[in-house]
């Protein structure tokens, strides 16, 4: 196991990611280029998602089901590139959304939603958009079904660098904290009427620049 730092990136659900903010769409597209070029140079290729000006990049070693030193490697490559265009990082923009279900028989609930919404399974108890786009699915286990209380929530993933300010933010827009008793992991907080929301972290919060252990 070795260990390597990359403070423009962050660990998200297994993930490694960063967020750019280009000056306009075309020195955006030409990023999305030049990290085209690293990933068949190195045959290591991520997921990119542009938007005007706007790039998010994850990497992830599929082959291994982890985070790998290709990961850290093509991340070093890309930084490079970032410094060289002078482009902005965003990583308060790092994250994603889960939509979670709690389900006593997890068997007999999932092939429901992996027929209604066309999700695939990628790994024990979740569904996911097969174009990454789309929140995921997430199916917790409940040991007795809830009748006055709704069994679906969501999880919002963000770095851990952010997860307080988001936290804060809810609260100051009339949430209320339900528990922190599982910070800086998750926090559950709820609306105005109760419905459920949790804040979630990467796997390391307490890695104050992004550090994390690779295989």
């Amino acid at each position: 196991m070795t260990q390597q730092q990359l403070t423009g990136w962050r660990v998200v659900r297994g993930r490694l990611e960063t967020a750019i903010k280009a000056p306009s769409f075309t020195e955006a597209v030409a990023f999305v280029q030049r990290v085209a070029e690293i990933a068949e140079e190195q045959n290591h290729h991520p997921d990119v998602d542009l938007r005007y000006n706007r790039v998010r990049v994850r990497v992830f070693s599929h082959d291994v089901g982890a985070l790998t030193a290709r990961d850290t490697r093509f991340a070093a490559a890309v930084d490079a590139v970032v410094e060289e265009a002078g482009l902005i990082r965003e990583l308060e923009r790092i994250g994603g959304t889960v939509i979670t279900i709690d389900a006593v028989e997890i068997s007999a609930v999932k092939p429901f939603w992996k027929a209604i919404t066309g999700y695939r399974e990628t790994q024990d108890d979740y569904l996911d958009d097969p174009s990454g786009i789309l929140p995921s699915l997430w199916f917790q286990p409940s040991v007795e079904r809830r009748e006055q209380r709704s069994t679906t929530h969501v999880d919002v993933y963000v770095a851990h660098d952010q997860a307080e300010a988001r936290v804060q933010a809810a609260l100051d827009a009339g949430g209320r904290l339900v528990t922190d008793a599982y910070a800086p992991g998750f926090w559950v907080l709820a609306d105005a009427e109760g419905n459920e929301a949790c804040v979630c972290t990467t796997d390391l919060p307490e890695a104050p620049v992004g550090d994390f252990l690779l295989r």
